[in-house]
Formats: structure tokens, sequence, C-alpha cells
């Protein structure tokens, strides 16, 4: 069970008992009398080493309920992934372009401003898939990419892949945008062509 006390959450975690294992390991050194007068450093050392490699807490991908491209469900869902989000530990970078994207699609879930079902597509797979997947994809290689030196820092991928979401949704609103604009024009001129009348 989950507890509020970071306390009490610290001695839960991954870490903690991957470190406590280690120093359990220090302990036998020690007893083996291996490591001499300095058991209480091997000791610490390994408890240490075992907490910095351990995998970090991950929260659980949301479950989404399948409502189709219904904007009602869409929002539903928005918040649900807003709740995942809270939860995840993200760079400041990473979180910057999220907050961006969030922005925007809070925008584009008002009632009535997406009708388009192409659009609500967009948006409902934004949410729904491309962003926990960006984001859980990130969760799980951050850990992996401290042992395998060389490779590419996940957060590069991540921002990446949110700065590609996000002119994906700004499409979204140039249409919309653009759709009203025209709609302003036809109105403008059917006004000065009914003067003429």
């Amino acid at each position: 069970m989950a507890t509020s006390n970071p306390l009490l959450r610290y001695a839960e975690s991954r870490k903690n008992l991957v470190g406590g294992v280690c120093g359990l390991a220090g302990v036998g050194i020690a007893l083996t009398g291996a490591a001499g007068g300095l058991w209480p450093l091997v000791i610490a050392g390994l408890y240490g080493a075992g907490a910095l490699i351990a995998p970090p807490e991950r929260p659980a991908t949301p479950e989404f309920a399948e409502e189709g491209d219904r904007l009602d469900g869409v929002r539903a869902d928005f918040a649900t992934l807003r709740g995942y989000l809270a939860e995840v530990e993200l760079p400041s970078a990473a979180r910057e372009r999220l907050s961006a994207l969030d922005a925007l699609i809070e925008a584009l879930l008002a009632p009535g401003l997406v009708t388009d079902p192409e659009h609500l597509h967009v948006l409902a797979r934004t949410v729904r898939l491309d962003v926990p997947e960006a984001v859980d994809a990130f969760v799980r290689t951050r850990w992996w990419s401290r042992v395998t030196p060389g490779t590419e820092a996940p957060e590069r991928h991540l921002e990446r892949q949110l700065a590609v979401l996000h002119e994906e949704v700004a499409a979204v609103t140039a249409a919309l945008e653009e759709a009203d604009a025209m709609r302003q024009e036809i109105h403008t001129r059917y006004l000065e062509g009914r003067g003429r009348d």
C-alpha cells in the first residue's frame, strides 16, 4: 500500500530494497574478514551502489476506457493522463514542452471547439497513446542509459517526441483558425452581395 510519508515511501522503494540486499552482501564480506577494519565502509558503499543502480519507481501507465473519439471521453482521458504525468519525474526541458502541449490540448478540448472527427481523432490519439507511450518509454530507458553509457540521452528523445506531438496538435489549431477565417470571409461576401441586390 502506498504511503504519503516520504521516509516510509523510501523504505518500501526499489532503491532501498536493492541497496539492502547489496548491504547484506557487504555484511557477508565483513563476516569473512575480507573487509578488515574497513567493514563499515564496505557495507555502506555496497548499500549506496545498490541504491544507485536500482531501477526508479515508475507510476503505472494509465488505462483509458474505450470511448472512441467522443469529446467527453477524450476529456475524461485527458484528466486521467494529467494525473499520471503529475507523478512522473521529468527533466525541466521536457516538462516545459509537456506543459506547452498540455495547455494546447486543454484549449482544444473546450466544448464545441473541435467538431471535425479527424481533428478529434488526432487529439484522442495524442492523449491516449502518444504522450503516455513517450513518457513511459523515457522512464524505462532512463534507468538503462545509466548502465549503458555512450547512448543518446533518453531526455533528448522525449523532447523530440514532444516537439513532434506539439506540431501535430498545433496543426489542428491552425486548421481551426483557417476554417474560422474562411467562414468569416464567406459571411462578409454574403452580406456585401446581399446589399447589392
